[in-house]
């Protein structure tokens, strides 16, 4: 199995609009780490398909390590 690139450890502060769909990067190969660019084609990871339904300031995870994905659940300061 692939292993993902995880060299970017902060999440991204992220304003979303509601009913959009949005693209988790799984891989960690997406040029920001943060949403998918198409990078994983290589791979064996998949995007994950999500959307909000508050406007607020969201934390996504670029980490990859969060058990909440794609939200920051604080998993960067355990790498």
């Amino acid at each position: 199995m692939d292993e993902n690139n995880t060299t970017k450890l902060q999440p991204k502060a992220t304003h979303m609009d509601i009913g959009t769909n949005y693209f988790w990067c799984a891989c960690g190969l997406s040029k920001d780490k943060t949403f998918c660019d198409g990078s994983h084609k290589t791979t064996s990871f998949k995007p994950l398909k999500f959307s909000i339904s508050e406007k607020k300031t969201y934390y996504i995870c670029t980490c990859k390590k969060t058990k909440k994905k794609p939200f920051c659940d604080g998993s960067h300061l355990k790498v």
